[in-house]
């Protein structure tokens, strides 16, 4: 498992993107809970597995729209434990009314598309 460094990735991105055209940094770190999604049981651990290439081709599209300039996005790919960090999404860009949309669509796309295998042990 590889470790993420959210501070690192923080700094690559003010480091890289012009400081005229960076303007807000929105974080989004995914948790393994200890209760289910449906409020039916205990978790104990997940499996979690994604596709690489829709990965990408979501942070393209997400590159894409007006006003993003930076996409970090880290899934931890494996078998899971209560407490563990699933996935960490990073959206930086000139200002909120651009990037907010983008980072709750890529977070949802995510979710929904990229992510092949979420089993929870209850």
């Amino acid at each position: 498992m590889m470790m993420f460094d959210l501070n690192k990735e923080l700094e690559k991105i003010k480091n890289g993107v012009d400081k005229d055209e960076l303007g807000m940094i929105l974080v989004h770190n995914g948790i393994v809970r200890g209760t289910s999604r449906k409020g039916d049981g205990r978790v104990i651990s997940m499996q979690l597995d994604y596709d690489k290439d829709k990965l990408d081709k979501a942070v393209k599209d997400t590159l894409d729209r007006q006003g993003v300039k930076s996409v970090v996005v880290y899934i931890n790919e494996g078998l899971l434990k209560v407490g563990d960090d699933i996935m960490y999404v990073i959206v930086a860009g000139d200002r909120r009314a651009n990037i907010l949309s983008p980072f709750i669509e890529l977070i949802e796309q995510i979710k929904t598309n990229v992510v092949t295998e979420a089993e929870a042990a209850v």
